[in-house]
C-alpha cells in the first residue's frame, strides 16, 4: 500500500490530472468515481489506484482487476474531487479521425469551436450521445476534452462518442462539401430560424465560444446562418443549451 504523497506514481498521477501537456505525452487521462471507473472499457485500463477503505466496502466492483491501494489521505491528496469516491485510473485515450464519422449516409455532426467551460463540453458530448450524434470536432482553442471536469460531465459517454481536434473549422469544410454535408450556424444573427431547416441529411452544426460567440470567419464558412428565438432580453444562450436544443430538433427529424 502506497502511503506517502511523495510516491513517484502519486506525482505522476496529479501531473496527469492537472496537466494536459503531461496527459498528451504519456497518452493517459484520468477518471474518478466508481460510475467511471465502471464505465471504462477494461482494455483501456492502464492503472487503477483505490483507498483503502473503497478496497474495503467494494470487493465485487474490483473483482478480476489488478490495483494499486494507497491510504485515504494519500488518495484524498491525489483526488480532484471535493469528496472522493475512493477509485480512479489511469486510461490509455483513443483516437479518431473525420473518416471514422462520416462512414454511414447523412451524419450528425458538432463543430465546437473554443468552447472553454468544462462543464459546457461535457455536457454537450453527454448530450449528443442522446440525440444519436455521430462525431464532435472541437478546434485547438477547445478546452481539453481529457480535462477530469469535462470526463466528470459526460457521465460516460465519452467513451461511446467518436471526436477529434483540428486547427481551425476552415480545415474541415471542404470535406463536408464533398460528402454533402450541409454546415449550419448557431448565430445571433442568424437570418432563419431553426426549426425551420432539414437536418434529415447530412448535418454540422457549428457552436461557437461561451463569451463571443462563432468568429467571423467560421461564421462565414456556414451554408446558413440559424437562429434560435428568444424571449425576454436575454442576449444569448449557454453554448451547452444551444447545442442540445439544435441536436435534439434534428433527432426529432430523423426519428420522422
Amino acid at each position: 500500500m502506497i502511503t506517502s504523497t511523495g510516491n513517484s506514481q502519486i506525482k505522476n498521477v496529479i501531473n496527469l490530472v492537472k496537466k494536459s501537456k503531461d496527459r498528451k505525452a504519456q497518452g493517459l487521462f484520468v477518471v474518478e468515481g466508481k460510475k467511471m471507473f465502471e464505465e471504462t472499457p477494461r482494455d483501456r485500463l492502464c492503472k487503477v489506484y483505490v483507498s483503502e477503505s473503497f478496497e474495503k466496502d467494494n470487493a465485487g466492483c474490483l473483482s478480476g482487476c489488478e490495483y494499486e491501494t494507497v491510504s485515504d489521505e494519500v488518495f484524498a491528496h491525489m483526488s480532484d474531487t471535493k469528496t472522493p469516491q475512493g477509485v480512479m485510473a489511469l486510461v490509455r485515450m483513443k483516437e479518431y479521425g473525420l473518416e471514422d464519422m462520416l462512414g454511414k449516409p447523412s451524419p450528425l455532426l458538432m463543430v465546437l469551436e473554443n468552447i472553454q467551460d468544462p462543464g459546457n463540453l461535457g455536457t454537450i458530448i453527454r448530450s449528443a450521445e442522446g440525440a444519436g450524434v455521430d462525431g464532435i470536432i472541437m478546434t485547438a482553442g477547445t478546452v481539453d476534452i481529457y480535462n477530469p471536469k469535462v470526463i466528470r460531465s459526460t457521465m460516460g459517454a465519452m467513451y461511446r462518442m467518436k471526436y477529434t481536434y483540428v486547427d481551425k473549422v476552415a480545415d474541415i469544410t471542404d470535406i463536408f462539401k464533398r460528402n454533402r454535408i450541409t454546415a449550419y450556424a448557431a448565430h445571433l444573427q442568424g437570418a432563419v430560424d431553426y426549426a425551420d431547416c432539414d437536418y434529415t441529411k447530412g448535418t454540422a452544426f457549428f457552436i461557437g465560444n461561451e463569451g463571443n460567440g462563432l468568429t467571423d470567419e467560421t461564421a462565414a464558412l456556414a451554408d446558413t446562418k440559424i437562429i434560435i428565438p428568444m424571449k425576454g432580453q436575454l442576449e444569448s444562450l449557454n453554448a451547452a443549451v444551444s447545442s442540445a436544443i439544435l441536436m435534439y430538433e434534428a433527432a426529432r427529424q430523423r426519428r420522422g
